[in-house]
């Protein structure tokens, strides 16, 4: 295995461990974390796909691109966690999905 492959690789079990985060954990700040994982994975194989077709620069802007996006959806995500916790006081995913009001 080359140094792509195994980079490839890690991008592929960043997702894997993202996507399990987020399909096991229940608390909004950890989803967020997930989500996290998730991105950096796929940031990483868009810069091990640019690499192996030759346009690394490609790949390198989409990865910045993709940052820039990522930082708004956490900015986003846990100003929205933030207001939860304060209004209901819990960040549990079931407790704030079942409750009225």
């Amino acid at each position: 295995m080359n140094a792509l492959q195994i980079a490839l690789a890690g991008a592929f079990i960043l997702l894997g461990i993202g996507l399990y985060g987020l399909l096991v954990i229940r608390n909004m700040i950890k989803i967020v974390i997930a989500i996290q994982i998730m991105v950096k994975g796929a940031m990483l194989a868009l810069v091990v796909a640019g690499k192996l077709n030759g346009q690394l620069n490609v790949g390198q802007s989409l990865a910045l691109t993709v940052i820039t996006a990522d930082t708004i959806v956490v900015i986003i995500g846990l100003g929205l966690a933030i207001r939860i916790q304060q209004r209901r006081g819990t960040l549990d995913v079931d407790e704030v999905i079942n409750l009225e009001g």
